[in-house]
């Protein structure tokens, strides 16, 4: 099963916590001091807040699929349609360790699709150890050498257009 996933960059946390659990009628179902996710079953959808971006408002969507096989057809089907993609493969972020790897719409949108492979302690760890990083780096989830936006997801890579219309 894919569950779709939305991030957007908050500035108060306590406050769009309080918001989204009245929206959503449920409490967060992981919380920590920069970052909040509700994992909804109706509909599915992994929904997280951070304070991490430089700017609030959306910052990525994706799918979160429940197995490596998933994440196969979804890549093999962003393959044969000819879409560039950063693949990040093992990585952490979003206090989890994920496979992964990401698309980017023709407007410049970043797609995340990724298989959840553990929860960790932490945002993200670099190099084996464990770190938390801050609102003040570049990058969010990506490696250093990726090219990122300022809230630090991939851009750049080529989507070949089907349409000239909306």
């Amino acid at each position: 099963m894919k569950r779709f996933h939305v991030h957007l960059h908050v500035q108060n946390l306590d406050q769009n916590i309080a918001f989204y659990s009245a929206l959503f009628g449920l409490a967060p179902a992981r919380t920590e001091s920069d970052y909040a996710k509700w994992m909804l079953q109706d509909p599915p959808v992994n929904f997280a807040i951070s304070t991490r971006g430089a700017q609030t408002g959306l910052d990525h969507l994706g799918f979160q699929v429940e197995s490596d096989e998933e994440l196969h057809a979804l890549k093999h089907r962003a393959e044969q349609a000819e879409l560039a993609m950063h693949d990040e493969g093992e990585t952490t972020c979003c206090y989890a360790r994920s496979d992964k790897y990401w698309l980017t719409d023709p407007q410049g949108l970043a797609w995340e699709q990724f298989h959840t492979l553990d929860h960790i302690p932490t945002f993200s760890e670099t190099a084996g150890a464990a770190t938390t990083r801050t609102t003040t780096q570049a990058t969010a989830c990506c490696p250093p050498t990726a090219q990122a936006t300022p809230r630090g997801k991939p851009v750049g890579i080529a989507v070949k257009s089907t349409s000239s219309c909306c």
